[in-house]
């Protein structure tokens, strides 16, 4: 339903407001107009009512010659009508989500928001497999390929900061069938997550006290975030920008302790200058250590590893429709995402394969959260430093922390945007007047208790068949994103629309798109093939 100009307006940049009655979907404005109400132009109103195709509506009141250079000034950015208090309520009584992440909030997320376990420990396992090159190459590759894909995701976000974000995207852009089971694979994926890596948490702390039950830490880090649920948005927000930059300062100090680990400068350490040496085949007979270890099937078996490392990058993007001013903020945090790449994932591991021998027996039990095989607190005790690797361990800890508090935010967004447009029962688009989806925040709390299933005789096998079944989801999603914003150049194009009307726009263009979804598609085969062969 398409509301016209306020013939009473002070002002022509009076807004079109197109709202969708059946979904009470946020609003998208887009509008183009002069300071003469006879010349006004509407361009580009797109709603979000799950269809396959780029329906637009637009009604041209003048020819654009008529405009002024003053004229063109006074033409504003697409609006964006979103809540901005907490629990602000929406056209047709429907709550909207709390708007509370403030700039330094997207920025940590998008810096330091996926460091976690998947760097800190499961590095260690690809090390030993593949060595220091194929760590490297391999986190080249899909660190390079996440920098295409999160570019793309900016600038769909920033035009359209709507809950459940990618996934509305894939259901507008590319069909409504492959958005419904995107949407329920990733929530159904951070879903297990939680008790995932509330055991692992309880597993860290086995490094200092392994006399105590597992289950105890599983009842402390649930009630913990339950307590952060309390706080909203908000308080997510908080706790990723405090672990956030203790991450941050973790692995810049690792890096430079690296630096001079290799050059010789720790004096408790007998191997002196080491250089490149263990990039290379060693003299001793019995040795596997070399660059690139066990072939083809050693590279590829990085790409898994690196899958995992990566797992969370995307939550920026899902982040933006709770955010304060996602126009402004969304932008500089999608631009963040390099220097994580570039320096927390490949520089750290660089240096790691330089102080670290691949062929060292201990990382072999390098998996899930066993800090004790993490090839970072390894590299420091082989260095003979005491104390620094129960503070590094400290480092994981709330690492893995962290990223249970991001799959709390993640699946809980994802229902209840599921729910909005009645792909999940109706339950879960409920939003109290904090702003929260709180039956999804309920239903997330219930698998948090699946991780007392470690009390059992089988819970290690249980727990390995429900990370089974979203191994492969973050492939699936990246690569949907990527498909996503293919389409919607193409019919931003069709529609006679210029790359100079968006907001914001990805680095590399729908090339980038192209080349990340061709890097995913690479990345499953890999994947495949490590489990066939």
């Amino acid at each position: 339903m398409c509301i016209p100009l306020d013939p009473n307006a002070t002002h022509p940049s009076a807004h079109l407001r197109l709202l969708d009655d059946d979904r009470q979907q946020r609003h998208l404005y887009l509008l183009k107009c002069a300071r003469n109400h006879k010349h006004a132009l509407s361009s580009l109103l797109l709603s979000f009512k799950g269809a396959s195709t780029m329906d637009t509506k637009a009604s041209h009141a003048a020819d654009e010659k008529h405009f002024s250079s003053d004229d063109e000034k006074a033409m504003g950015p697409p609006a964006y009508s979103g809540a901005a208090g907490h629990g602000e309520v929406a056209p047709g009584g429907q709550r909207e989500l709390s708007r509370a992440l403030k700039g330094r909030h997207m920025q940590m997320i998008a810096i330091g928001g996926s460091i976690g376990a998947g760097l800190f420990v499961g590095s260690g396992g690809a090390l030993y497999t593949g060595g220091p090159g194929s760590l490297l190459v391999g986190f080249i590759i899909i660190g390079a390929m996440l920098l295409f894909t999160v570019q793309a995701l900016g600038e769909l976000a920033v035009l359209y900061p709507v809950n459940g974000a990618f996934y509305m995207y894939a259901v507008r852009f590319v069909d409504p069938a492959w958005g419904f089971a995107m949407g329920w694979e990733y929530t159904l994926s951070w879903l297990v997550i939680l008790p995932f890596e509330i055991t692992a948490a309880g597993i860290t702390i086995k490094f200092w006290r392994d006399d105590i039950n597992i289950g105890v830490w599983v009842a402390v880090f649930l009630t913990l975030l339950v307590l952060v649920q309390f706080f909203a948005v908000r308080g997510y927000g908080e706790v990723e920008f405090v672990l956030g930059i203790i991450k941050i300062i973790a692995v810049i100090g690792f890096i430079f302790l690296g630096v001079i680990i290799n050059c010789g400068g720790v004096p408790t350490d007998q191997r002196g200058y080491i250089g490149a040496e263990y990039w290379h085949k060693a003299n001793d007979p019995g040795s596997t250590r070399e660059a690139f270890k066990n072939g083809f099937k050693g590279f590829c078996s990085v790409f898994v590893t690196a899958a995992f490392a990566f797992a969370g990058t995307e939550l920026v993007g899902l982040a933006a429709a709770e955010a304060e001013d996602p126009r402004k903020t969304l932008p500089k945090a999608t631009k963040q995402v390099f220097w994580r790449i570039a320096v927390f994932y490949i520089l750290s591991l660089f240096i790691l394969g330089l102080i670290l021998p691949s062929d060292d027996e201990h990382l072999l039990g390098a998996s899930g959260a066993n800090t004790k095989a993490s090839p970072f607190v390894l590299a420091i005790k082989a260095a003979g430093i005491a104390g620094l690797p129960s503070v590094f361990n400290a480092v994981i800890t709330l690492s893995v922390i962290s990223v249970a508090n991001s799959a709390t935010f993640a699946s809980t967004r994802t229902l209840q945007a599921l729910a909005m447009n009645r792909m999940a029962p109706s339950i879960f688009k409920y939003v109290d007047p904090q702003g929260r989806p709180l039956w999804c925040i309920i239903l997330q709390l219930v698998f948090g208790l699946l991780a007392f299933i470690n009390e059992a005789d089988v819970g290690t096998k249980v727990f390995t068949w429900l990370l089974s079944l979203s191994a492969l989801n973050n492939l699936f999603v990246w690569a949907s994103i990527c498909l996503s914003h293919i389409r919607f150049r193409r019919g931003w194009a069709a529609q006679g629309h210029t790359l100079d009307e968006l907001p914001f726009k990805a680095e590399f263009g729908v090339i980038g798109s192209y080349i990340g979804f061709f890097l995913n598609v690479i990345a499953l085969l890999a994947t495949f093939y490590v489990s066939l062969f």
